[in-house]
């Protein structure tokens, strides 16, 4: 898999810049910050720390092939980065769907789905995911970034009041800004520190939506739904969550959040992404016929983007077939995890409040997290070191993400290598 601990040795600049340190850059040229930002690109490539856009030559499974970029060869490696929790990219059925789609459809969509685009596909893709939810309607997106962008920009407007988690995904804080409510945001899962938030707004504004994610996506850990819609019902503010990591992954059936926690049908705004669980690409809203409605015609990232491809609506609902007659696939996921979450907490690692496929190895050091990503990758395993300015300083780590296809070999040299990488970049 690689090279060993005692060949490994640690590679730490003197002074660590990081993202951060460009967005202060001010200068007339607005490419000023472009050509300082390129040594730094290149002094992170030329110490092994520039692990972005590893580039994948087959499909994307347990165990990928990938170019590497330092050798110009292809390497086989254990793949520990990817959302395709159930393993339904490569999934015959799904596969196969696809295929018959784009013969009956063609390659596109032709337009945007509220004009010319919308196919048969879209409305049954439509149908499935507002049943999956428990939802009276849903609207399909092209991506789930789009998804959240249009639903929090279209429903908020001035004079209304959003507040997030703070730990809430990018395109939930992005779809806030675009629509020029304001914009709050209250500490991690902390129920009481939102009720708190509620009261203190008062009637200060016209409309009050909560957005959360449901399994957040650098944390592994759920969000506490029932909480959390007891506050927002005290509050008269409605309640959205961002199911992108939860979808086919929680819940008995995979239906996500609201029914991990027995909730279904309380909770006001599910939207998600069908690019994780569900193995294909683009996101969705559900919500009551009225809210759908509403959001077709004011979320400017799906009135202005072309439909899904019919590959990948047809892909998303033999995806979602699977899930219904393949339960196995969650059990498998699900004792992965377990045996994950105990190998890596024995070896030492501090797993935060992971609850889910999400592992996060929290280090606290930018630059060991750096090494430690580069000395997995070295050693065969495809992993996301994320650090400053993503999470604080203080809470940089490691990211892994576990399938329902991963063999047991495959768990046990990653755990080893985790192990011996850890040690190298001074990690205990």
């Amino acid at each position: 898999m690689g090279a060993t601990a005692h060949t490994i040795k640690t590679r730490r600049p003197a002074r660590e810049t990081s993202l951060a340190d460009f967005f202060e850059l001010q200068d007339p040229d607005i490419f000023a910050k472009t050509r300082a930002f390129m040594p730094f690109v290149r002094a992170n490539q030329e110490r092994g720390h520039y692990l972005y856009r590893r580039t994948l030559v087959a499909a994307s499974a347990n165990r990928v092939l990938v170019r590497d970029e330092g050798t110009g060869r292809e390497r086989e490696m254990i793949m520990m980065a990817s959302n395709n929790y159930l393993g339904l990219t490569t999934h015959p059925r799904v596969i196969q769907a696809g295929l018959d789609a784009i013969r009956e459809f063609g390659a596109g969509a032709g337009s945007v789905p509220l004009l010319a685009g919308t196919l048969a596909l879209h409305r049954q893709l439509e149908a499935r995911l507002a049943e999956l939810k428990g939802c009276e309607a849903a609207v399909v997106f092209a991506t789930g970034y789009a998804s959240n962008v249009g639903c929090v920009s279209a429903l908020a407007r001035a004079g209304d009041l959003v507040v997030n988690d703070i730990l809430n995904h990018a395109s939930i804080i992005d779809g806030c800004r675009l629509s020029g409510a304001t914009v709050k945001a209250f500490p991690h899962n902390n129920t009481k520190a939102l009720d708190g938030l509620l009261s203190r707004a008062g009637g200060e504004y016209h409309g009050k939506l909560v957005v959360v994610d449901g399994v957040f996506s650098m944390d592994g850990d759920i969000a506490p739904l029932p909480e959390l819609i007891s506050v927002c019902r005290r509050h008269g503010a409605r309640l959205m969550i961002d199911e992108a990591h939860a979808t086919g992954v929680i819940g008995a059936q995979g239906r996500g959040t609201p029914e991990h926690h027995g909730v279904e049908g309380q909770v006001d705004i599910v939207a998600g992404t069908l690019s994780k669980g569900l193995g294909g690409v683009g996101g969705f809203v559900a919500s009551t016929a009225e809210v759908v409605e509403y959001v077709r015609f004011y979320a400017r990232s799906y009135m202005f983007s072309t439909a899904l491809p019919p590959t990948v609506a047809a892909s998303v609902l033999a995806a979602l077939d699977v899930i219904a007659t393949e339960p196995g696939l969650r059990q498998r996921l699900w004792t992965n995890i377990r045996y994950m979450r105990e190998k890596l907490t024995a070896a030492g690692f501090d797993l935060g409040n992971s609850q889910t496929a999400i592992f996060p190895l929290i280090l606290g050091d930018d630059v060991k997290v750096k090494e430690m990503g580069r000395i997995l990758h070295e050693l065969g395993i495809y992993v996301n070191p994320v650090f400053y300015p993503a999470v604080s300083r203080k809470l940089s780590r490691v990211r892994l993400s576990i399938m329902a296809t991963h063999t047991r070999e495959d768990l046990e040299q990653t755990v080893e290598a985790c192990r011996e990488a850890g040690r190298a970049a001074g990690a205990f």
